[in-house]
């Protein structure tokens, strides 16, 4: 491939264009790339475009986001789980788009992700805003061809100023949002917008006592503590969600976990395959820590040294090694609990 062309994923946000003028500065070739979807106002791509002497395509992506993302999303949470949309979106959306593009310009692929690629591995950023757990499902195909410019960028402070030096408008921007296609951040809202709701029931107890009446279960998630609106001796918390009854099961304490049951397993490293067991750091959610553990392979289960929040069944967990790289990652089927014994595989 020709290594000095870029094809660049570009929104106008303050870190896709500085990555353009990053990548700019280092003599590439640009080609950047605005998705749409529905029409969405290219306006601040165009604008980062004028600033920096480029010329941008817009690329309508609605037809491939219905259909790989957004019905799975909603089907997720109709079903009482909780989907992670940028990780089904990045491989099959988003980077589908600007690969195909990189293949026809024989070029390399650049966004404003903070995340590091290294001899066709993905690593996490130094930056509390590390987004490598979003790109955990990427083709090595892909990986391959990727380049971060912030990447080893600490915090956003530094990248608004970067871009406040370089006069890039994007510096006052705010943070943009993770599921683009829901602009207003309410997901069930949006899913009744399409005239579809979860099943409606009842908040109950641990116990099975009936607490009151709910919206519909597409309107919770496991671990959720706000927006409930029961009255309690103390806060409670989603412990879990029975989709065939319609039931939210609520509890006064946060629920924990011990580790993780996920399935439909993408080894990144693929040298890991193999493996039956070996340490790991976990994400369970998109969050800035990292939790410490061990993979079991052929069990598709996550022990944690220490116990976290329960996972969310519909998230994705991912799995790094020392050094901060993806190892591979998974969906979240169950929390495990080490009454249930590590010698047997989950159902």
């Amino acid at each position: 491939m020709n290594s000095n062309k870029v094809v660049l994923g570009l929104s106008g946000g303050v870190d896709s264009s500085l990555a353009a003028a990053l990548l700019l500065e280092k003599g590439y070739e640009l080609h950047p790339m605005f998705l749409s979807y529905r029409g969405a106002d290219s306006l601040s791509a165009e604008r980062a475009c004028r600033e920096l002497g480029l010329e941008l395509e817009v690329a309508d992506i609605t037809d491939s986001l219905e259909k790989n993302v957004i019905c799975p999303f909603i089907e997720g949470y109709l079903k009482g789980v909780t989907p992670s949309p940028c990780v089904m979106c990045n491989p099959s959306v988003k980077f589908r788009f600007l690969y195909e593009e990189a293949k026809r310009l024989d070029a390399m692929i650049a966004t404003g992700h903070y995340a590091v690629q290294k001899n066709g591995r993905i690593y996490a950023s130094p930056s509390p805003k590390d987004q490598s757990y979003m790109l955990c499902r990427l083709p090595r195909e892909v990986i391959e061809r990727c380049v971060f410019p912030l990447g080893e960028f600490e915090n956003k402070e530094e990248v608004r100023r970067e871009a406040m030096k370089r006069g890039l408008s994007s510096h006052k921007t705010g943070d943009s949002m993770d599921v683009c296609f829901i602009p207003e951040g309410d997901h069930a809202a949006f899913i009744e917008s399409r005239g579809l709701r979860g099943k409606a029931g009842s908040f109950v107890d641990e116990k099975g006592n009936v607490l009151a009446p709910h919206k519909g279960i597409h309107n919770y998630t496991v671990g959720q503590r706000r927006g409930l609106g029961v009255a309690a001796e103390g806060r409670l918390y989603v412990k879990k969600i029975d989709a065939e009854r319609g039931d939210v099961i609520l509890s006064l304490t946060d629920p924990a976990c011990d580790g993780a049951y996920i399935k439909d397993i993408y080894f990144a490293a693929p040298e890991y395959e193999g493996k039956g067991e070996f340490p790991v750091n976990v994400k369970l959610r998109y969050t800035k820590g990292f939790l410490k553990g061990r993979f079991i392979s052929s069990k598709g289960l996550i022990v944690l040294d220490k116990q976290a929040r329960a996972a969310s069944p519909g998230q994705v967990a991912v799995c790094y090694d020392g050094d901060g790289m993806v190892i591979c990652c998974g969906t979240i089927t169950d929390s495990y609990h080490k009454e249930d014994g590590t010698d047997e595989c989950h159902p």
